[in-house]
């Protein structure tokens, strides 16, 4: 999903990161793509995004953004969701996770670059 919009109305934020087991690392991957892939799809997911920390190798930073608190449900309930989460809950030794969602009151673009002569 390399094509989101931030700058879109946003009412739900999620940021999370994950810190797998390195020999989960892979199985950790690999449930991800589909859900990452199919959340991409739905109406109202304004950007998902999974990246490994430049880092360490096995901790995973997450940000989801949608426009609301329905296409959230959507993908909190969704077949790819939960298979995804199944599957690492049963085959992921995760060492270390936290997650906050918000709900956003007001939004604005940030953009610093004009702050540089």
């Amino acid at each position: 999903m390399a094509d989101h919009d931030k700058t879109l109305p946003t009412g739900v934020v999620v940021s999370a990161y994950y810190r797998v087991h390195p020999d989960d690392r892979q199985t950790f991957i690999d449930a991800v793509i589909p859900d990452m892939e199919a959340a991409a799809k739905i109406k109202g997911c304004i950007f998902y995004a999974f990246a490994q920390d430049l880092t360490d190798p096995n901790t995973f930073h997450l940000v989801e953004g949608y426009s609301d608190e329905k296409a959230y449900d959507e993908h909190e309930n969704s077949a790819t969701f939960l298979k995804a989460l199944a599957h690492v809950v049963k085959n992921v030794r995760i060492l270390d996770r936290q997650g906050v969602r918000y709900d956003v009151a007001k939004q604005h673009i940030d953009d610093p670059r004009g702050r540089v002569s």
